[in-house]
């Protein structure tokens, strides 16, 4: 079952259409990018993979917009959509546990396009031998408190093995983290104001595999 997410000011969004806001901001991105100014439901919906009546459903938590026979101000709804989802301007994240997975995320360079920008990276063993050194500050596990506290860091990426997540996560969380992606195999516990996304690689292969069947 998802929680609905709700911020001060904000309308009560349910996730399944913030997952949703996310996909009509990059069509958006996307349709800027080609010099267009505005958009129809319809043609918005198409490249969202979305039905119109659901795209139009979603947009009506922002209010009554748009001109009809004209469609949407393409920049006007990219910004409303971006303050929205927080990503107007760079929002700061670490990440923790630098193996290949966590050096693949961190050579990256799409995050900063959609908003974010991971600052540091923590790793038990710093200082071990890479394939590639990253850009970003590596730093031992007894610098993340400060690093957060110091930057304001709200999210972070975990990308350490089953047996660490949740003591790391314990961390994070107390540190003052309120949105955590998560690679670790395991379901992980935390306060009610706290978000996991779960990305488990997979389950997704699995998922697909039943669809492929013969």
């Amino acid at each position: 079952m998802f929680r609905s997410l709700k911020k001060p000011d904000r309308p009560e969004i349910p996730r399944k259409t913030i997952y949703r806001l996310s996909i009509y901001s990059r069509c958006l991105a996307r349709l800027r990018e080609n010099g267009l100014r505005t958009v129809s439901s319809e043609a918005l919906a198409k490249v969202a993979g979305v039905k119109s009546t659901q795209l139009r459903k979603d947009l009506t938590y922002f209010g009554q917009f748009g001109t009809r026979g004209l469609g949407y101000e393409v920049e006007e709804l990219f910004q409303m959509i971006s303050a929205q989802l927080g990503t107007k301007s760079l929002q700061p994240v670490v990440l923790v546990g630098v193996g290949n997975l966590g050096l693949a995320l961190l050579s990256y360079r799409g995050f900063e396009k959609e908003g974010f920008e991971i600052i540091a990276a923590f790793d038990i063993d710093p200082l071990r031998k890479r394939d590639k050194k990253p850009d970003q500050p590596l730093l031992g596990m007894d610098e993340l408190e400060a690093i957060i506290h110091d930057r304001g860091v709200r999210m972070a990426i975990l990308t350490v093995d089953a047996p660490s997540a949740q003591e790391v996560t314990n961390r994070l969380v107390k540190a003052g983290v309120t949105g955590i992606l998560n690679f670790a195999p395991l379901v992980l516990h935390v306060p009610e104001d706290v978000m996991v996304n779960n990305v488990n690689l997979a389950i997704e292969l699995e998922n697909l595999s039943y669809f492929i069947q013969g």
